[in-house]
Parts: structure tokens; C-alpha cells; sequence
């Protein structure tokens, strides 16, 4: 069995394919629920991760081609391969394990340590554990990777001094404007985004914020919060009419704020800015705006040019980071190598069982004149005979279950048992672990 990564990113892919692949909650159950009735061929198991800034699919798979998850993605999202195949980025096994690690730990978000990607990939798992579509192996892969990721941020500096795509929006709002303290801010939208933005606003000293959301109860939910006004999308037009920034992070698939409705906000004040930033994927600010005067618009593309001065205490913390990240990365290595004893351990006791029933059988036929306690003492000699002979070997494969030769001595071991039916990964039908390290 193979450990197969399928995505794409920021660094692969620019926004407008990226809202084209975006999953949101719904779907990924959708997407997923197709594994289980059968619509994967040759994929056993099943993680879904999308965010604003990357698309991906984990799955355990028999096959070494990507071909199935490639068509998977296509088919979902209704996107062609062909526009597909010249961002993707595909890892198998130790590659695919290693990038998850790192995803989780921040180090490839689009603002490095970013905190937000470990709730990200959690979430992943907890949908993929709704729609039972992730087993033994993708559950324990998930959880070591979300453990590396609590340690890189309890144990390092990479995430302090947040610099979140949110807080990245404020800190372009406060430049773009002449006193953000003073300045009209509307919020659209109510979910995490919009949370982390609308404390960023307050950390800057804003007071006057305004949460529109397509639900009243939501908007009033983070409004109170933040001590903001709320209000629902039929009032948009009128806050955007007397806004000075507007930061829209909804989780809609079409536009929410078009070239129109900012054309008459800025007839009322056509010399007054109004700076907007879409931090939504799909976007919600049709891209048109920036045609009319003193507007300025910045989407997720646009802030990572805002990135430098925020990176730079992080970037001085990656290496720590990474010693982390090599660390788990190396348990959970050991962890699959340790998989390939556990089937073989299991069969050859089976095998011995087996043989020792079956001697015992032939054995008491001869001897029918024994008495039950007779027949039961040869029975518990025969099992000590057994228990004997194996705890010498299976003891000393234990030992080796997480050594980087553990395969080799499966293999060897089952030859010299005569132990047939192979099981490999996880008790998977295979050859030897594929999961390898350059160390190996």
C-alpha cells in the first residue's frame, strides 16, 4: 500500500483556478461519500484538505499512479485534467508524510506558522472520520502530524506575533488608509477569517466595526464579542455606502460585492477612499473595482507582497521547527516500520497453533486409553512446547520492529517460517513497507 499526496497551493496555483477547486464543508462530505459507496477505484482511504491557499487529497491507495485521485479532483470540481495536471504537485509515502508534517507545523502556509492550518488539517480529519473514510493508517498519520504541530507551537516562536492572511489584511487596511483608528470598517461575514480579522482591527485601536453576515444570529454572534454593530447582507449596500474599509471573508461561491454596488457607494463620496479586501475563496469582491478611482482592492494573491517584515522573526525559527517536525516524522516512520511485525508475529503463532493442534489430534487417537487429566497434561505440555519455541523469535522481531531494516526481516523471517499470503502496510496485502527514508 502507498501514502499518496495530490495538490496544489499558492506557490503552484493562481486564486482564479484555486476557487474553482475549493471545497467547503458540504462538499468534501459529498466527495468523500463517493468512497464509500465505491466510486474511488483503488483507493482504500480518504482526507480531503482545502483552504483558502491550498487544495489537497491524502489517500492510501494499492496503486503507485495518481491517476484515480487526478480524475477524483477533476470529476469534483468539474475543472478538466488537462487544466489541472500543470499545477498539481503529487508525494508518495515518506514524501507525502513529510509534507503533511509541514503543512501542519506552518511551514508552508502562505504566511509562515501560521496557526490557523493546524485547525485546518484537524477539521480535515474530523470530515473524513464523519464519512468513515479514513483508516487505521491515515488516522495515525493525521494525529502524529497535528501532535508535531501543537509541539512547533508550544515550543517555538514561529507563530507569535500572529501574521495570519487576516491580520495581514488589517495591517494593509491601516497602511491604506489616513487614520484606521477613526476610519469605518465593515466586515463581511462571521466566520473564523472574519473573527481573526476583526481582533486584528481592535488590536489597531479601530472602534468602529461593522459585522454583515447572510445570518442575523451569526453577525451578532461575533459583533458581541468585539462589542461591533451587525446587521444581514440586505443592509451591504447601505454599510458599504459610508465604509472606509470592508474586509469580506464569506464562504459563498459566487460574487457578494460587484462593480455596481461600489460604483454607487462612491458616487456619494467620490473623493473619499475606500480600500477592500478579499480574504475569501471563491472571491467575493468582483475583481472589475479596482477600474474605479480611489478604490483599492487586495485580494489573498495581492497581500502575500505585504509578507516580508512579518516573516522575518519567524523565518529565524524554522530551523528549530524542522529538528521538530524531523523528529515526529522520524516516530511515525518507525511506527509504519514497526506494522510489518505485527501481521507476522500474528501468523506465525497462528501457523504454530495450528501444527500443535493437529500433532496433539494425531497424537491422542493413539492413545485412547488416557484419562481426561492424562489428555489434558500432554495438552498443556504441548502449548509450553510452543509458547517456548516461539518466545526466543517473536521477542527478538519485536526488538527489531522499528529498525530501518524491519521489512527485510519480515521477509526473511516468513521464508524461513514458510509463512505465505504476505501482509505488508498495516495488514494491507503487499510486499514490504513502501514507506522509506533516505537513511534506510
Amino acid at each position: 500500500m502507498h501514502i499518496h499526496c495530490l495538490g496544489l497551493n499558492h506557490t503552484t496555483t493562481p486564486i482564479h483556478i484555486r476557487e474553482k477547486l475549493s471545497f467547503n464543508e458540504d462538499q468534501v462530505r459529498a466527495a468523500l461519500a463517493r468512497l464509500g459507496c465505491g466510486g474511488i477505484h483503488s483507493i482504500d482511504e480518504l482526507i480531503i484538505l482545502s483552504t483558502c491557499n491550498r487544495i489537497e487529497l491524502y489517500a492510501v491507495s494499492s496503486q503507485s499512479s495518481f491517476s484515480a485521485l487526478e480524475n477524483f479532483l477533476s470529476e469534483t470540481r468539474g475543472v478538466h485534467t488537462d487544466e489541472l495536471n500543470v499545477h498539481l504537485y503529487h508525494f508518495t509515502d515518506s514524501e507525502a508524510v513529510e509534507h503533511l508534517f509541514k503543512v501542519a507545523a506552518g511551514l508552508d502556509s502562505l504566511v509562515l506558522g501560521e496557526s490557523q492550518i493546524l485547525g485546518q488539517v484537524t477539521k480535515a480529519l474530523e470530515l473524513a472520520r464523519g464519512q468513515n473514510t479514513s483508516g487505521s493508517l491515515l488516522n495515525r498519520l493525521f494525529q502524529a502530524a497535528i501532535h508535531a504541530g501543537k509541539r512547533v507551537r508550544t515550543e517555538t516562536a514561529i507563530s507569535r506575533n500572529a501574521a495570519s492572511v487576516s491580520s495581514l489584511a488589517a495591517s494593509v487596511a491601516e497602511k491604506n488608509v489616513r487614520d484606521v483608528k477613526q476610519a469605518q470598517v465593515v466586515i463581511v461575514g462571521a466566520g473564523e477569517m472574519a473573527e481573526l480579522a476583526v481582533e486584528a482591527l481592535r488590536k489597531r485601536g479601530v472602534e468602529k466595526i461593522r459585522v454583515i453576515n447572510r445570518t442575523l444570529e451569526r453577525a451578532q454572534g461575533l459583533a458581541q464579542r468585539w462589542d461591533a454593530e451587525s446587521a444581514t447582507f440586505e443592509f451591504l449596500q447601505e454599510a458599504l455606502n459610508g465604509a472606509d474599509i470592508l474586509i469580506s471573508s464569506t464562504g459563498a461561491p459566487h460574487i457578494i460585492l460587484s462593480i455596481e454596488m461600489v460604483r454607487q457607494a462612491m458616487r456619494s463620496r467620490p473623493e473619499r477612499p475606500l480600500v477592500l479586501l478579499d480574504i475569501a475563496v471563491p472571491r467575493d469582491i468582483e475583481p472589475e473595482v479596482v477600474e474605479i478611482p480611489h478604490v483599492k482592492l487586495f485580494d489573498i494573491d495581492h497581500l502575500n507582497t505585504h509578507l516580508e517584515q512579518s516573516l522575518a522573526a519567524r523565518a529565524a525559527q524554522v530551523p528549530v521547527v524542522e529538528k521538530i517536525v524531523a523528529e515526529e516524522m522520524d516516530e511515525f516512520l518507525d511506527f509504519l516500520k514497526s506494522l510489518e511485525m505485527i501481521p507476522l508475529i500474528a501468523d506465525l503463532q497462528q501457523q504454530a497453533e495450528a501444527i500443535r493442534r493437529a500433532e496433539l489430534e494425531k497424537t491422542l487417537r493413539r492413545m485412547p486409553d488416557l484419562t481426561d487429566v492424562e489428555r489434558t497434561r500432554i495438552e498443556a505440555m504441548s502449548m509450553a512446547l510452543v509458547k517456548k519455541l516461539l518466545a526466543s523469535p517473536t521477542t527478538r522481531l519485536r526488538a527489531e520492529a522499528s529498525c530501518p531494516r524491519a521489512p527485510e526481516y519480515a521477509a526473511v523471517a516468513r521464508t524461513l517460517f514458510g509463512l505465505h499470503g504476505e501482509q505488508g502496510l498495516c495488514g494491507f496485502s503487499d510486499g514490504a513497507c513502501p514507506i522509506s527514508t533516505a537513511a534506510d
